[in-house]
């Protein structure tokens, strides 16, 4: 893997939507700042996180937390727990994982478990019957 010059982090990225105030961005920054590693292999400049709630400490809220990266496809990430610290925590370890997942779709050569390994052809079988 080659070495990003500009990586992204988290609170050069992160915007606060709907039901936030530039306030707790701040606030939400430093909780997503576990994913300062995972994101640090994109461009800052073509990586964007979107966090947003519905009926902000209502029963039913909704935490939404989208996230660009230039080349792939939008990842977004939804959690309805009544808590709201516990809601940004479950966002946020979901984006970890489907970041995490969307690699190792990507580059299936790094894992050996993935890999497609070719079946023997039958030349192959006939060389180790002879011998």
């Amino acid at each position: 893997m080659s070495a990003v010059s500009n990586p992204a982090t988290v609170e050069e990225c992160l915007r606060v939507g709907t039901g936030f105030s530039q306030g707790d961005r701040h606030w939400i920054a430093e909780q997503f700042g576990t994913l300062d590693a995972r994101l640090a292999s994109f461009h800052a400049d073509a990586t964007e996180l979107e966090i947003s709630v519905k009926d902000r400490e209502a029963r039913g809220q909704k935490v939404t937390l989208e996230c660009w990266i230039g080349g792939r496809d939008k990842i977004v990430t939804t959690s309805s727990e009544e808590d709201l610290h516990a809601a940004i925590m479950d966002v946020r370890d979901d984006l970890r994982r489907r970041l995490n997942d969307a690699k190792t779709k990507q580059e299936p050569r790094h894992n050996r478990h993935l890999r497609d390994l070719p079946p023997p052809s039958g030349d192959d079988l006939v060389t180790e019957i002879d011998q």
